[in-house]
């Protein structure tokens, strides 16, 4: 059994988002977006985009993701959540634009701008579809095969879909390999497997091995394994102290009064579909609940 969990986003990044590690990352990236023959990213530089430093890493907030760029100029940013901290869509919509914004320098004219590719690893169920992988572009609403422009490239990928999948297909499904590779307490003979089929894997499991054995690599894990689990307490603690206010009602209208503090408690960490789902309460109503808090 693995000491680490690779989907610690500290973790993760350490052995994708590493320069060293290059031909590790570009193996993943290729399985996600389905890239073959001449399509094939063979070469990316890693982008380096902020310290590790101890604030970070104990930011229950803060996002740890792994950034690179492809020599055709394609932008790829790669963020795990392991928790549903709510508004998952926007916030992945607004850290798109915010590296969309970063291609262009003032005076450049809107050529420069550049391709970014967001991929989002969740370890919860998210999407209202099937499949543990959904991508989505810019299509044409009636001419459902017209592209606007191919600059826009979202990928959720869903772990728990992925977990519930019957008959996984390691020796076709790239991606299959990689989201078992994922997971902390893997049979060693799916990871022999998967290392067989998958030289990038071998080499991405001898990094785990030798990042569970560097002593500060380890104290540094534990530390933002800590951070995450406050942040999954904090929305948990939110929604539960608000339920056990509208049971204490105990009277139909102190129940109702109790889903709305409920609702209200929740305005600061989820989306309103989210509180609409969780409360049974209209969307309508989250929302003039949002406007007048």
């Amino acid at each position: 059994m693995r000491k680490i969990k690779p989907l610690n986003d500290f973790i993760f990044k350490k052995i994708f988002g590493e320069k060293g590690n290059e031909d590790i990352l570009i193996s993943f990236i290729n399985a996600v977006l389905k890239r073959t023959n001449e399509e094939l990213i063979e070469e990316i530089e890693i982008i380096d985009n902020k310290q590790l430093t101890k604030d970070i890493i104990n930011d229950k907030t803060g996002i740890i993701d792994v950034r690179a760029r492809t020599i055709k100029g394609e932008n790829i940013d790669i963020e795990v959540q392991l928790t549903d901290q709510g508004n998952m869509d926007k916030r992945t919509l607004f850290y798109w634009g915010k590296m969309y914004l970063e291609n262009i320098k003032q005076g450049e004219d809107y050529t420069s701008l550049e391709k970014v590719i967001t991929i989002n690893i969740l370890d919860f169920d998210y999407l209202k579809t099937k499949s543990y992988q959904s991508s989505f572009h810019l299509w044409e609403d009636i001419e459902k095969d017209y592209m606007l422009t191919d600059m826009v490239e979202i990928h959720f990928l869903e772990l728990p879909k992925f977990r519930r999948k019957e008959n996984k297909n390691y020796k076709d499904n790239a991606i299959e390999r990689w989201l078992a590779f994922l997971e902390k307490d893997i049979p060693e003979a799916t990871l022999k497997e998967l290392m067989d089929l998958e030289p990038a894997i071998e080499k991405a499991e001898k990094r785990i091995e030798y990042l569970s054995s560097d002593e500060e690599t380890m104290n540094t894990y534990w530390e933002r394994e800590r951070s995450l689990h406050e942040r999954a307490n904090m929305v948990n603690s939110a929604f539960n102290k608000g339920i056990e206010k509208g049971i204490e009602k105990g009277i139909e209208q102190g129940r109702t009064e109790g889903i709305y503090e409920v609702a209200i408690k929740l305005l600061d960490i989820l989306d309103d579909r989210t509180i609409s789902e969780k409360t049974g309460l209209d969307i309508e109503i989250i929302k003039k609940l949002r406007e007048e808090n």
